[in-house]
């Protein structure tokens, strides 16, 4: 069994709120469960940067800078290529990924 310790933290309103709108609705066994979820999605995602950042340095030190025209047209390819598919947010209080109505 996994060693747990207690926390005390200050979160924002709305995302408990989807967090027990999570439990309530039984996508979780509780809060704290979704709690740990989240910080275990948000650890993989630094890890993953990091890994990415080590990438770009490696290959930048390898082919030099990657300018910004070649991030430009890199955007344009896969822009041209892609299938917009939309969708609304899944929680009220969610405007855009990682933001919340309460930063505007």
């Amino acid at each position: 069994m996994k060693k747990r310790e207690r926390l005390s933290a200050s979160v924002d309103a709305d995302l408990l709120a989807i967090g027990r709108d999570a439990v309530a609705e039984g996508r979780t066994g509780s809060l704290s469960a979704w709690v740990n979820d989240a910080l275990l999605l948000k650890a993989e995602h630094d890890r993953r940067m990091k890994a990415l950042d080590a990438f770009l340095d490696a290959y930048e030190a390898e082919h030099g800078d990657i300018t910004q025209d070649e991030i430009d047209a890199a955007t344009r390819n896969f822009r041209s290529r892609a299938t917009v598919v939309r969708s609304p947010p899944a929680h009220p209080a969610i405007t855009e990924p990682g933001r919340l109505e309460s930063d505007s």
